[in-house]
C-alpha cells in the first residue's frame, strides 16, 4: 500500500498495481508520469465523473469520463503504431475515458474525443492518444442544450 495526497479527497491508501503508468506523460504536463483513477463512491448512483489523480503531485488530478456515457457508439480510430507504447494487450484488457473541462458554468462542460486516455489494465501503461476519427471534437458539449 502506499499513501498519497489528493486534490478532492485528502490523504488515502492505494495498491501498488493500481498506479497507472504514462510513459511520456500527458501532453503539457509532460514530467508527471504515475497517477490513479479515484471513484468516487460515496453517492447511490454512480458518479459520472471519476478523478485521475497523479500520485507525486497532489494538485494535479483531472476530471474523466466513460467515453460511453456520452457517445453510446464511441468507437475511435486509432494508428497500431500508437498503442504499441501500452505492451501487449487484448482489446478487453482496454480502458478507455475521456478528459473533461469543467468550467464555472458546469453546463458548459466538455469532453475531449479526440484524444482519449487508452489504458492496458493488465501492464497499468497509459496514454493519451490523438484519435483519427474527423468527427471527434476536442470540446464535445457533456450536456445537451434543451
Amino acid at each position: 500500500m502506499r499513501k498519497i495526497a489528493t486534490r478532492y479527497f485528502g490523504e488515502i491508501e492505494i495498491e501498488e498495481e493500481k498506479i497507472i503508468h504514462f510513459e511520456e506523460g500527458i501532453p503539457g504536463f509532460d514530467e508527471y508520469k504515475d497517477y490513479t483513477i479515484i471513484y468516487d463512491v460515496e453517492g447511490e448512483e454512480k458518479p459520472l465523473f471519476s478523478w485521475l489523480q497523479c500520485v507525486t503531485e497532489q494538485a494535479l488530478a483531472f476530471p474523466i469520463v466513460n467515453p460511453f456515457r456520452v457517445m453510446e457508439n464511441f468507437d475511435p480510430i486509432v494508428e497500431d503504431e500508437l498503442l504499441k507504447q501500452l505492451g501487449d494487450f487484448e482489446v478487453e484488457d482496454l480502458a478507455v475515458f475521456l478528459l473533461a473541462t469543467v468550467p464555472a458554468d458546469v453546463a458548459k462542460t466538455t469532453v475531449n474525443l479526440k484524444a482519449p486516455i487508452i489504458i492496458n489494465t493488465k501492464t497499468q501503461k497509459a496514454a493519451q492518444i490523438i484519435v483519427e476519427n474527423e468527427d471527434y471534437e476536442i470540446r464535445h458539449p457533456l450536456m445537451k442544450e434543451d
